[in-house]
């Protein structure tokens, strides 16, 4: 039996034990720092979108319609690059499709820096979402089924707070790279820093084995020749959860992309901040996104996926709104700034554990990827929608609206699911 299944194999004597991370077996360890490591660097690569945007209508005129659009590009390939490799991950193995999608985004992140016109940009944009999406649904899955049921949600919580490392890297790199240098020349040199995740790729060849539940799989799958269908997650007794998953998973990433991705032109063009200041802004939110991520993990083991999500998602909708649509002064704005960035984060920590919990191993990656990516593609829409009411409301209103609305979706969602906590994996 796997050492996923068991949660026996290198455990420490209750007596002995400190933190959870010692309680692993060296397999275990290796692949939390891979997946922790690749969506870092795969945060970093697309929050350095966010940091041009200002800079983008400036120099080329776009209108925010346009950038909301580009981001949005990047959000729908990156649910259709999802829904992919986690089909791929099911057939090829977890961690082919793993590597395959970091050189995939960062090759495109590095060409993002190279274009001449909108419309080599969205093109870029677009096709590094493919492997966006993937990442997510293949490093996921792989650590999922590597982790022991009693700290799978501490484990992918710890996946999802890589997040606010990549993003906070990426703050640093704004910040740097444009106080150095002319905005034209910054931000392609931001894209051009984008190509370092394929450096993981290394690591993730020579350290990083297939899950042993996924193995056993493989070998049953060949055995019985009763191949997976990839339209099989959308049939009973899966199609509950697949639906109720893609909608939690909707209002989760519709209300952060909202914010998120029009947050740093918020700050600048309403609250009238610089690029140092504003970086101090956002150096708060980043700061209480990774502890967010950190509660949620526990919080996931602790409470169980379910009520994790509705504490989220509530407190994340009751902040949003507020920072956005409040006209609290500057500091106050500073201060918010951390429950903003925990609230909206920590949602996303119980996903990864819950997704692997819910679908069979035979489908998991398939499942685990459309679950997750439709909410992506749905919610991809918001950052367009948020451009252009900006255009007969104030920036700051936009955010607030569709955040608000998002978070009450996911809330909705997360009552109508089951509870898996504790779930032990099978072949």
């Amino acid at each position: 039996m796997s050492e996923a299944t068991t949660g026996a194999v290198g455990a420490v004597p209750a007596e002995g034990r400190g933190s959870w991370i010692s309680e692993l077996g060296p397999k275990e360890k290796r692949t939390l720092g891979a997946c922790v490591g690749g969506w870092a660097l795969d945060a970093m690569d697309v929050q350095l979108y966010s940091f041009v945007i200002p800079t983008l209508i400036a120099t080329w005129g776009v209108t925010r319609a346009e950038a909301g659009a580009l981001g949005t590009a990047a959000l729908l390939t990156s649910a259709i690059g999802g829904w992919l490799a986690g089909f791929l991950a099911d057939r090829w193995g977890r961690v082919r499709t793993l590597q395959i999608a970091i050189l995939w985004f960062a090759g495109f992140t590095f060409l993002s820096g190279l274009a001449q016109s909108f419309e080599q940009l969205f093109v870029a944009r677009a096709l590094m979402g493919l492997g966006f999406g993937g990442e997510w649904a293949a490093g996921a899955v792989l650590l999922g089924e590597t982790i022991r049921p009693e700290h799978r949600g501490k484990a992918l919580g710890t996946m999802q707070s890589g997040w606010a490392i990549g993003w906070g890297a990426a703050a640093l790199l704004y910040t740097l790279f444009f106080s150095l240098l002319p905005p034209e020349t910054a931000w392609r040199a931001l894209f051009f820093v984008g190509i370092a995740p394929a450096i993981l790729v290394f690591f993730l060849r020579r350290y990083i084995e297939e899950p042993d539940v996924y193995r056993e799989s493989q070998a049953r799958i060949a055995e019985t020749g009763d191949k997976p269908s990839f339209f099989e997650i959308f049939q009973p007794p899966l199609l509950r959860i697949t639906f109720l998953g893609a909608l939690m998973s909707t209002g989760a990433q519709g209300g952060y992309f909202a914010v998120t991705t029009w947050l740093p032109t918020f700050l600048r063009t309403e609250r009238g901040l610089s690029v140092m200041n504003s970086g101090g802004y956002l150096a708060v939110l980043i700061v209480g996104s990774f502890f967010g991520y950190l509660a949620g993990a526990y919080l996931a083991d602790r409470i169980g996926r379910r009520a994790t999500f509705l504490v989220f998602a509530i407190g994340a909708g009751v902040v949003v709104t507020t920072y956005t649509m409040v006209p609290f002064g500057d500091a106050a704005m500073l201060v918010l700034g951390f429950p903003l960035g925990f609230f909206a984060s920590g949602v996303f920590s119980a996903m990864g554990a819950f997704f692997t919990e819910q679908f069979p191993t035979r489908v998991r990656g398939v499942g685990q990827g459309f679950a997750y990516n439709f909410g992506r593609a749905i919610g991809a829409v918001f950052p367009t929608l948020v451009g252009v009411m900006s255009t007969s409301m104030p920036l700051g209103q936009a955010i607030g609206l569709f955040a608000a609305a998002a978070y009450a979706t996911m809330a909705v969602a997360a009552f109508l699911l089951p509870e898996t906590k504790g779930k032990a994996l099978t072949a």
